[in-house]
Formats: structure tokens, sequence, C-alpha cells
């Protein structure tokens, strides 16, 4: 198969971050005074949008104590930890060849829109796109919304799009509509979760990712 449009998702999947938001999530909850949360437990709700996120990961239902969060998260984001996450390896040669074999190339992530903008302009890879959904464009991770909005933004069929990310929120949603999955293993979700939504494909770095690409 062809793809005519590959998705794909930003955080643990083309940018190494998950380092920095783990530790930023952690700063986050020692200024509130709540239970200082372990790697494995931020990793797990990574790639959802950042208020879902956070209610979910403390067990929270209270939007001021959500919102306390989400401020002090987005203040050690900026200000705390200010060197850039950098791409995985192989990440620019990877979007070069798609583009010179005429993909139509997107982002559905869950961050806000500033925060993949921001993302692209330290990279950047913002030029690569040519479309994107963040989570304040659309419902969360793994409503299946941001990938509705890219196939009817792009008039390309469910069948003619592949959706590539490394949490099971990224399958989900693509399994949702019917839309064919690649995952890797390098990012913050284990192998065996994401194989549960039937991938055609898992990648074990970018350059593995690369070869399958472009012969498909």
């Amino acid at each position: 198969m062809h793809y005519q449009l590959v998705i794909f998702d930003w955080d643990g999947t083309l940018m190494d971050s998950a380092g920095k938001i783990v530790k930023c999530m952690q700063m986050s909850a020692d200024d509130v005074g709540l239970e200082i949360p372990t790697k494995q437990q931020v990793e797990h709700i990574i790639g959802i949008s950042l208020a879902p996120a956070i209610a979910q990961l403390f067990g929270l239902s209270d939007s001021t104590q959500i919102d306390s969060v989400v401020e002090r998260y987005k203040y050690h984001f900026l200000n705390s930890d200010t060197i850039p996450c950098e791409l995985f390896p192989g990440v620019v040669p990877l979007l070069q060849a798609l583009r010179e074999d005429n993909r139509v190339l997107a982002v559905a992530t869950g961050k806000a829109r500033r925060g993949l903008n921001r993302a692209w302009e330290q990279t950047h890879t913002g030029a690569f796109f040519d479309f994107s959904r963040c989570a304040d464009e659309a419902e969360s991770k793994p409503s299946p919304d941001m990938l509705k909005q890219l196939l009817d933004v792009t008039g390309v069929k469910p069948e003619q799009a592949v959706m590539i990310g490394d949490t099971t929120y990224d399958m989900q949603m693509a399994q949702t509509l019917g839309i064919d999955r690649i995952a890797v293993n390098y990012g913050v979700h284990q192998e065996d979760q994401l194989k549960s939504f039937a991938p055609i494909f898992i990648a074990d770095s970018i350059a593995h990712l690369h070869q399958f690409l472009l012969h498909n």
C-alpha cells in the first residue's frame, strides 16, 4: 500500500521528549503538594492532552486543582529546563524522503498549538508538514477527532492513510477509523501494549521506520 497521507505523533515518535515531560510533571506535583508520580506513571499518560492527562494521572476531578497543575507544568516546561528536546536520529532525512516521494505529511499531537509551533521552530521542521492537529484544536486522544479532521481537510480516504505513534492512544484512535497503524517501540508504551491494536508494522528506530515507509 502506497500511503498518500502519513500522520505522525510528535512526542516519543519524532522527538525525544519523554524525559523532560516526566521531570516537569514531577516538579509540578511537588509544587502543589501532590504525590510525586513515578517515571512509568507519567509515561503512561504521555500523548493525552494536558488537562485530561493530569486528571487521569493524579485522579483529580476538581477543575481548579487540575488548572493549578497545568499552570505549574507549563511553567516548568518553558522555564525550568530550557534545553530544547532533540529529534530522534534520522528524522529529518525521513521527512525529506517522504516529501520527495510526494507524500502528504501531518502531525496529530497531544501538544497545544503553541507547543508544536515552538518545537517546529527549534528543530526547523515545520515546513515538512502540510497539516496538523493539536490538543487545543480537537478532542484528546484516544478520540479519533484529530484524525477525522485531518482526513476531512486532506480529502484522503482512511485506507490511503497511516498513523505512526508510540502510544496505545495513537493506535486506538487510528483503529477506530480503520486507518492502518505503525507503532514505534522506542517511545513510552511497551511493545506488548502496542501489539494489542494490531499495527501493521513495529519499528525499533527511525531508520527502521524509514525503510518500511519508503516501500509502502
